[in-house]
């Protein structure tokens, strides 16, 4: 139940390249609070250009927390979020009346909300192994369609390209027998907070000329270098995903550069795509253009619970 006493969480989420860290960075200043990230990527120190992390200078003095925060090395998952972010939500609700939660993974941002109705296992390794094994020999595809075959719910929600959440959503299906999106419904576990869900959205022209235009900048401000630094980490899970499997495609010589560099653009677009329909399944989500900053802020003040 929604509390009038309590302090609020505010979500503020969209589609890759919509424009969230800018919009979030002057909510955060007007209210003088602090920003918990929860895009999956952002975590990892070791990558910054191809995870579109923000810079010292476009935090603009405003603490962000799950940035730099772990190593690719870790093996950090979904549910480790979960309790480290209450942890410190706890703590910044003690002298913050709101405080804002952002990023593109909707999955993140359930569990943060809602919880999980039933205690997800822990990881088995004998069918990790064989998930692994599968991947190595026939590639992410096969890992792909196995998905689809064991719960083609999440299969569509879920970015393909992203080999840990295949694997983790696999071995789930395989460990309860039950589908992966089923255990992430049901009865939502009570917060000490309340939740506001703001959705930022464009036109799919204009936020598609965006995603085109970043990994441009990406290539530009070096990417290419930044892939080559961490090839070595390439079979870690945080590495399996859009922005760097593809330029380990062409380190491999399966394609050039210029063909790498569209296959970016072009999984980016899914991915953000997919992100859509997460969000747009929520109609909890109020939804803004992200030029709408006073709008937004006026939502906040003017919302009561």
């Amino acid at each position: 139940m929604q509390n009038s006493n309590q302090p609020t969480l505010v979500v503020i989420t969209g589609p890759t390249a919509v424009g969230k860290t800018e919009l979030c960075v002057k909510i955060a200043q007007h209210f003088n609070t602090e920003i918990i990230s929860c895009d999956s990527r952002q975590f990892y120190k070791e990558l910054a250009i191809g995870t579109a992390k923000p810079t010292v200078e476009e935090m603009d003095g405003v603490k962000h927390h799950f940035i730099d925060s772990h190593s690719i090395n870790e093996d950090f998952n979904v549910n480790d979020f979960e309790k480290e972010a209450l942890t410190i939500l706890d703590e910044l609700f003690k002298t913050h009346q709101f405080v804002i939660l952002t990023g593109g993974s909707g999955l993140y941002i359930d569990i943060l909300c809602d919880g999980f109705d039933e205690e997800v296992p822990g990881s088995d390794k004998a069918i990790r192994l064989e998930i692994e094994q599968l991947h190595n020999k026939y590639g992410i595809g096969i890992l792909q369609e196995k998905l689809k075959q064991l719960d083609p719910e999440f299969y569509k929600e879920i970015d393909l390209s992203n080999y840990k959440r295949l694997e983790r959503a696999i071995e789930v299906c395989l460990l309860t027998g039950k589908k992966y999106s089923e255990i992430r419904k049901g009865t939502k576990q009570e917060r000490p907070f309340n939740i506001l869900k703001i959705g930022l959205e464009r036109d799919r022209i204009e936020l598609f000329d965006r995603i085109n235009l970043r990994v441009d900048m990406m290539m530009q401000e070096g990417l290419l270098k930044e892939a080559k630094a961490v090839v070595e980490y390439k079979n870690k899970n945080a590495l399996k995903t859009v922005g760097y499997a593809e330029l380990f495609e062409y380190f491999d010589n399966n394609c050039t550069l210029e063909e790498a560099t569209e296959k970016i653009k072009v999984n980016s677009r899914k991915y953000a795509k997919r992100q859509i329909g997460w969000f747009n399944k929520n109609e909890a989500y109020q939804q803004f253009h992200p030029n709408k900053i006073e709008e937004i802020i006026e939502y906040i003040s003017s919302t009561t619970f």
